[in-house]
C-alpha cells in the first residue's frame, strides 16, 4: 500500500464555476498543474474525488464531465502532470431518478469515493492527504483516515481552517508542505 494526494477538483485544481460542463470553461487554477506534477515526479498518486451534482440534476451529462475531464488532461499535460484516478459523485437530495440520494455514501463530505480508490488502487489512507477548498472536502478526508488541507482558492476564503491540518494559499503551496513532510 502506498499514500496518495486526494484533490477536490473545483476551486482547488481548476476556478470555481458553476457547474461546469463546458470544457472551454476550464481554467486551471496558476501552479495548480505544476503542483500536480511535483506529486507525479515523485511518484504520488494523484486522485481526484468530486461532487458533481449537476449531473444528478440533470444539468448536464457523463459525456460533458468527461469532456472537462479530457480538457484538464491536455493543461496537465503541458506542465508533464497528470491525475491517476478521477471519482465523481452524481447524487444529490435535488437530483433525478437513481441520483435523487440526499446523503450517498460517496457524496462528501462522506469518504465513499476515497475509500473506493484506497480499495481499487491499493492506497494507504493514514498517510494520505486530502487537499481541498470545503469543509466537506476535509470532513471526507478526515472520515477517510487522512490528513487534510484546506487551500484558500475556491470557497477556501470562506472555510473555518482550524479543522484542517494545513492551510495554504492555493495547491502549489499546499503540495509544497505536504512534500516537506512526505515520509
Amino acid at each position: 500500500m502506498k499514500p496518495a494526494v486526494f484533490l477536490d477538483r473545483d476551486g482547488t485544481l481548476n476556478e470555481e464555476v458553476d457547474y461546469l460542463s463546458e470544457p472551454d470553461r476550464l481554467a486551471m487554477i496558476p501552479g495548480s498543474a505544476a503542483a500536480v506534477a511535483r506529486l507525479n515526479a515523485r511518484g504520488i498518486p494523484v486522485v481526484v474525488v468530486t461532487n458533481q451534482s449537476g449531473i444528478g440534476r440533470g444539468k448536464y451529462g457523463w459525456q460533458d464531465f468527461a469532456a472537462v475531464m479530457s480538457r484538464m488532461g491536455t493543461l496537465l499535460a503541458l506542465e508533464n502532470a497528470w491525475i491517476d484516478a478521477v471519482y465523481a459523485a452524481p447524487h444529490h437530495e435535488k437530483g433525478q431518478g437513481e441520483y435523487a440520494v440526499a446523503d450517498h455514501p460517496d457524496r462528501k463530505p462522506n469518504p465513499g469515493m476515497l475509500l473506493k480508490a484506497a480499495e481499487e488502487h491499493d492506497l494507504d489512507l493514514a498517510g494520505s492527504w486530502m487537499v481541498g477548498d470545503k469543509a466537506i472536502d476535509l470532513e471526507a478526508g478526515r472520515r477517510a483516515g487522512c490528513r487534510v488541507a484546506l487551500v484558500r482558492t475556491g470557497y477556501g476564503v470562506e472555510v473555518d481552517g482550524s479543522m484542517a491540518d494545513l492551510v495554504a494559499a492555493d495547491l502549489s503551496e499546499a503540495v509544497e508542505r505536504i512534500l516537506a513532510q512526505w515520509p
